[in-house]
């Protein structure tokens, strides 16, 4: 027989042994009256953290902790654990002297992954390591299956996303990633609000998928009859709101997108949208670089990072060239001398790039972009001025209305930030409105749907309006030198196990 073969069944087989012995232990402190699962609370006044942070002032003192065990050091008279709180952990000794026969023989019974409360006094041992010494304690949880390090180990990353619990248990690593992107939300909200922008809520149900060119989601309304979406975007509302007389507004919210999963793509992700009225794509350059070099000074106290062995330096200021200029640097075509769709198309195939038959002048200059030129991207960079096509909701460029005042961000070759000076024409909007109908209607599922409301929203009046997204997902990915976008989100999707 396989050798591999017989050590899975031999591990299987330890595992089941453990798994009863577990229960058999509960059944047994259910039938002593001393069901862990009985417990509603339990009064904590210290963590870990804090007792080692503050240990010349703690010395001496009685605490009362709670975590979960995570090693054991049994011996004859007296044992040491250490147990894990939120903050960190902590060493406990055990003294049957202290404690007394009955509580000592039921810590002895206890399991690694088992959740205690203690009290006890804080001092140091001969070997110079912060415990608590225990005087009374009490089981608040029985763990019925062994931490997964201790048998199979949590290396497969797809075990790791769908058992975040315990990932979070046995790898501190994750732990700082999720604290670290709560310090960044946190960030952005505080760097919004000082500059007097006004956090609101909109809907996640719409009844048009808007604000974005992508899939949605389709789920129905019973007492509607109707079928609705998850947004896309959060866009088309907040611009709502500009034109309902706030001059400053940002939402940090959820997204849902039905496209493919990548380590870039997840189907629900997290952006924030800020809009300023009276300002335009330029000022939203400055909002997201001086944002992003605030928050990476606050968050990590340095704006010169590593990222997947690469040095990033978010140093301002940065770098700033149009996409047709840039797409000449990287690959010597200059579509600005370039008049027609058809030398576009010629152009394009040339360097490499297969566009469609009928791709317009803007198709080709946005493919020969994002296929040749966004991997070299990897310091920060200011992309300006994209093809009308693929920008539907963005002011024109008067000079070239082929162009809009958009700009996208990127940074180890990813976007991380998309902007435009906002389109507030409402007949240029209904025009290119239409115009995404028909792609919709020829076949592509992203083109935009016709919003007629917002075009009644923006007859109304919406003031020259700068526009700005960020995704959340990516820059912590940046600022925590994470390599797939589902390392840092807590539950990212994944496929049913059959």
């Amino acid at each position: 027989m396989n050798d591999t073969k017989v050590e899975t069944r031999t591990e299987e087989q330890n595992l089941n042994e453990i798994l009863l012995v577990r229960r058999e232990k509960l059944e047994k402190l259910r039938q002593e009256g001393k069901d862990p699962f009985d417990i509603t609370r339990y009064d904590v006044t210290h963590k870990a953290r804090q007792i080692i942070d503050d240990f010349d002032n703690m010395e001496g003192q009685k605490v009362s902790i709670a975590g979960r065990i995570i090693t054991r050091r049994i011996m004859g008279k007296a044992s040491f654990a250490h147990i894990l709180d939120s903050s960190g952990q902590i060493q406990i000794f055990v003294q049957i002297n202290e404690v007394g026969d009955e509580q000592y023989q039921s810590f002895r019974s206890y399991d690694i992954g088992d959740i205690i409360g203690l009290t006890g006094v804080v001092f140091r041992t001969r070997m110079g390591e912060i415990t608590v010494k225990v005087q009374e304690m009490v089981l608040l949880a029985k763990s019925l299956h062994p931490l997964p390090e201790k048998w199979h180990g949590l290396k497969d990353p797809d075990l790791r996303y769908r058992h975040r619990y315990t990932d979070l248990i046995v790898n501190p690593d994750v732990r700082r990633t999720f604290e670290i992107r709560s310090k960044i939300i946190r960030g952005i909200r505080n760097y919004l609000d000082e500059r007097g922008y006004l956090e609101v809520e909109t809907p996640i149900l719409h009844t048009t998928a808007g604000g974005a060119t992508a899939r949605p989601f389709i789920t129905h309304h019973n007492t509607l009859d109707i079928d609705m979406y998850l947004r896309i975007a959060t866009e088309l509302h907040l611009k709502r709101l500009i034109i309902g007389g706030f001059d400053k507004v940002y939402e940090v919210g959820r997204i849902f997108r039905n496209e493919g999963m990548s380590i870039k793509h997840n189907p629900e992700f997290t952006s924030v949208e800020i809009y300023k009225a009276y300002g335009d794509y330029h000022d939203m350059m400055e909002l997201t670089e001086n944002m992003i070099v605030s928050i990476a000074n606050e968050v990590l106290g340095t704006t010169r990072i590593m990222y997947q062995g690469t040095e990033i330096d978010l140093t301002p200021p940065w770098r700033r060239l149009t996409m047709t200029d840039a797409v000449k640097e990287y690959t010597g075509l200059d579509f600005s001398g370039i008049s027609t769709d058809e030398e576009a198309r010629k152009a394009a195939r040339e360097a490499g790039v297969n566009v469609d038959k009928d791709a317009t002048w803007g198709k080709v200059l946005n493919e020969v972009f994002e296929e040749k030129v966004e991997e070299h991207l990897v310091q920060p960079t200011f992309i300006l001025d994209y093809p009308i096509e693929v920008s539907p909701l963005a002011k024109r460029i008067k000079d070239d209305p082929r162009l809009t005042y958009r700009f996208e961000l990127f940074i180890t070759g990813r976007e991380m930030a998309n902007a435009f000076s906002e389109l507030n024409d409402p007949m240029d909007q209904r025009e290119r409105f239409m115009e995404q109908a028909r792609l919709r209607a020829a076949g592509d599922d992203e083109a935009h749907m016709m919003d007629e409301d917002f075009v009644h929203a923006l007859e109304i009046g919406m003031p020259p309006t700068g526009g700005l997204g960020i995704g959340i997902d990516r820059l912590v990915m940046l600022l925590t030198d994470s390599y797939s976008i589902r390392d840092v989100i807590l539950f990212p999707t994944m496929k049913p196990r059959e």
